[in-house]
């Protein structure tokens, strides 16, 4: 008779209850340490890199309209460059080269952009006065 009382004594504090916690305890902590190390032990190579050019990228944002008049006869072109986020909103340059894309790459080296930027923004208008009707 003394097993069934202490058993109604267990039952009563609500130790079917309390009993297992440790037990489900032990075993998150054992599985979270094996994920744990599983995870430590997991080299890491990401596919992407960091790029080092940011600053650049910044600028290729705020640059939104490169207008080129070419003047074949005077042998030059006028560049004017829209930007917006800048304390300069308009910038004009004046190079001596009539050939679009030694245009482009002197306009890209000028902003510090890269070439294939600079001929997705350019739009040209192209002088010439030789032309007889």
């Amino acid at each position: 008779m003394l097993p069934h009382q202490l058993l109604q004594r267990l039952s009563s504090l609500g130790l079917e209850f309390w009993v297992p916690l440790p037990l489900l305890g032990l075993v998150f902590w054992i599985g979270s340490g094996l994920v744990n190390m599983q995870m430590l032990n997991h080299s890491y190579n990401p596919k992407t890199y960091l790029r080092a050019d940011m600053q650049l990228q910044g600028r290729l944002r705020t640059v939104v309209l490169i207008k080129v008049e070419i003047k074949k006869n005077q042998g030059f072109s006028k560049v004017k460059v829209k930007t917006v986020n800048s304390a300069l909103r308009e910038m004009e340059f004046q190079f001596p080269i009539t050939e679009p894309s030694q245009l482009e790459a002197a306009i890209g080296q000028q902003l510090g952009l890269p070439t294939e930027y600079v001929k997705k923004l350019v739009r040209y208008q192209i002088e010439d006065t030789d032309i007889k009707h």
